[in-house]
């Protein structure tokens, strides 16, 4: 509740600093009228460019308004068509998020993986811990597209590969979600992969079947089996939190539906990085040829102008 309040007034603050800050500009800009004061009339207009950032942010932050946008939130990569390439496409995109969610000062750790056999992930799912984590990446759901110089070709051909991205909040205890016993079967495996100081290598991992959805959840991360059970159980509520909106959303927008572009079913975004270099979101229309910095984590722009709904008029399917 404290929490809940101390958001509401400092929303309430930031719109009435820039409400103040356009009058203030507004009188400037009529007194310098008045007065034939040029110096007035450029300091008014300096104001309403600052002003500009405050506006927009504000904008951000409506957009960020959703029952669970301020959760923190899991991350689930899934390579697809592609073999190799997308299993190493999917580990680029790990690194690209973590990078992203490193520079926004939130935490990541790897909740389950499923190695690929030379190289990457064929799956891969993180825990990300920050304020607005799941509000910010829910942005980045769909299909990811990669196209490059193979490094797994002999031949050195040109490859495409492809990568899901799904989003889910971490849901609270505030939030009831009722999963019937009999719908749940649990069993604690040993943990696969290649190890290392977050995943747990005895027989504590947890793999959880919901077996209405078919969704599976397996857990590693924690050092007992109670623990990883208990983070399995949080993963599958954000699952059916999520499954629920998606439902919802599908509803009211059954009659939009048939109107959505064609395209390679639900990408989102093409990452080109031969013949030549660049970074396109098809929905957007937002693109740079900084490829590399993209790819380190420079997600902001793609990030904020889906948050704000810019639509990319002239969508169609990359070549």
């Amino acid at each position: 509740m404290l929490k809940e309040k101390s958001t509401l007034e400092s929303s309430v603050g930031a719109y009435e600093r820039a409400a103040r800050g356009l009058d203030d500009a507004q009188t400037l800009l009529e007194l310098a009228a008045e007065m034939n004061d040029e110096a007035s009339a450029r300091e008014a207009e300096d104001s309403l460019g600052a002003l500009d950032g405050e506006v927009a942010k504000l904008e951000l932050a409506r957009m960020l308004s959703g029952e669970q946008d301020r959760s923190y939130c899991f991350m689930d990569i899934n390579a697809g068509a592609g073999g190799t390439d997308s299993m190493d496409w999917a580990a680029m995109l790990m690194r690209m998020y973590t990078r992203y969610c490193e520079q926004r000062g939130w935490k990541v750790e790897i909740n389950d993986a499923q190695e690929g056999e030379e190289a990457g992930f064929k799956n891969v799912s993180l825990r990300i811990e920050g304020e607005f984590a799941y509000g910010y990446l829910k942005a980045e759901v769909g299909v990811h597209r990669l196209v490059r110089i193979s490094p797994f070709d002999a031949n050195a051909r040109r490859q495409t590969a492809f990568a899901s991205v799904d989003v889910y909040p971490e849901v609270d205890d505030s939030i009831q979600i009722d999963i019937p016993e009999k719908d749940i079967e649990l069993k604690f495996i040993r943990g696969g992969g290649a190890g290392g100081q977050k995943v747990n290598k005895t027989s504590s991992t947890a793999q959880l079947r919901h077996l209405p959805t078919g969704i599976i959840i397996t857990c590693q991360t924690e050092r007992s089996q109670s623990a990883n059970k208990d983070m399995a159980f949080k993963i599958l509520r954000g699952r059916l939190y999520e499954l629920e909106m998606k439902r919802r959303e599908a509803e009211r927008d059954a009659a939009e539906a048939q109107k959505k572009d064609i395209s390679f079913g639900s990408q989102i975004r093409s990452y080109v990085l031969a013949p030549y270099r660049m970074v396109k979101d098809l929905r957007t229309g937002v693109e740079t040829g900084n490829v590399d910095a993209v790819l380190d984590g420079e997600l902001e722009s793609f990030v904020t102008a889906q948050l704000m709904g810019v639509k990319n008029p002239n969508r169609s399917a990359p070549e």
